[in-house]
């Protein structure tokens, strides 16, 4: 048996149609198993699709499951504003001031900005300095001397990021990775702008890569960005207010805004709307 769903793809962290990272949103989906789920996600073939779903938690306004090509995700960031955008697109009315999302890492809390939507970044599951084997295989999948590594840090919030800081944005441009000496680790790459060099539209330029998925390397990172802010932040390495570029080599221009205020951090840009339609499955 079929049935019909709305269905929306966006593109989150760009103003501009196709310069972000595109999603696919299924509306309505309580009615989809999980099977049907991870099918459709491995159809669409990109980076993440979700499905939205009546909320569990009283204070929640939706609740959305998070898929990749090949694994539901607990927590990810452009699907987290790419949803939003969606649910509120489609006449969703949030309960208070904040919209609150439900998914696998709990609730997440997100809120309008001047440049688009923006979520609170959720408390990392994982910290610390890299251990030693790890580093080498990443070194060594990314093609880098060992002096060209200035930080590490793992930085997982439910999406498994580990993260390295290089000296200058053009390092981080020129990386050709070893997807094979990467797989199944979540790479996250940064560094400076410099303004005299770069401009200042920007801050830091990010890379992340996803070796052993659909798409290996992701245009722009909500996860990856939120858990690189509370890092850099903690440590004095960023400014409390800052954007990133990502997504130059792959043909895109996603910009990813950061914020601190007080203990919290949030992670924001815009959303636009590429293709509305109906779905069956």
């Amino acid at each position: 048996m079929t049935s019909c769903f709305n269905f929306k793809q966006l593109d989150v962290f760009s103003e501009v149609p196709l310069k972000g990272n595109p999603l696919a949103v299924v509306l309505g989906a309580d009615e989809i198993s999980d099977e049907r789920m991870a099918a459709f996600a491995n159809w669409t073939n990109l980076s993440e699709t979700t499905f939205l779903l009546a909320p569990q938690h009283p204070e929640a306004d939706y609740r959305v499951r998070i898929f990749t090509t090949s694994t539901e995700l607990p927590f990810a960031g452009h699907p987290t504003l790419g949803s939003c955008h969606a649910w509120l697109e489609a006449g969703g009315v949030p309960k208070g001031p904040q919209i609150v999302q439900e998914c696998g890492v709990g609730l997440v809390r997100i809120r309008r900005s001047d440049f688009g939507l923006a979520f609170q970044a959720p408390p990392l599951l994982k910290s610390g300095p890299l251990e030693a084997q790890v580093l080498e295989r990443v070194r060594k999948g990314l093609g880098l001397q060992a002096e060209a590594i200035v930080e590490t840090q793992w930085v997982d919030n439910g999406a498994g990021w580990l993260a390295l800081m290089l000296k200058n944005r053009q390092q981080v441009l020129a990386l050709k990775p070893d997807y094979q000496q990467l797989r199944d680790l979540a790479v996250g790459v940064i560094a400076p702008w410099e303004p005299a060099v770069d401009g200042a539209e920007a801050q830091f330029e990010v890379r992340g890569f996803i070796a052993g998925d659909g798409m290996p390397e992701d245009p722009a990172t909500g996860s990856l960005n939120a858990g690189l802010a509370q890092w850099m932040l903690a440590k004095g390495l960023a400014p409390s207010r800052y954007v990133v570029s990502q997504g130059l080599t792959m043909g895109r221009a996603g910009r990813i805004h950061v914020e601190q205020v007080g203990e919290d951090v949030w992670i924001g840009g815009a959303v636009v709307t590429c293709v509305n339609g109906s779905l069956t499955l």
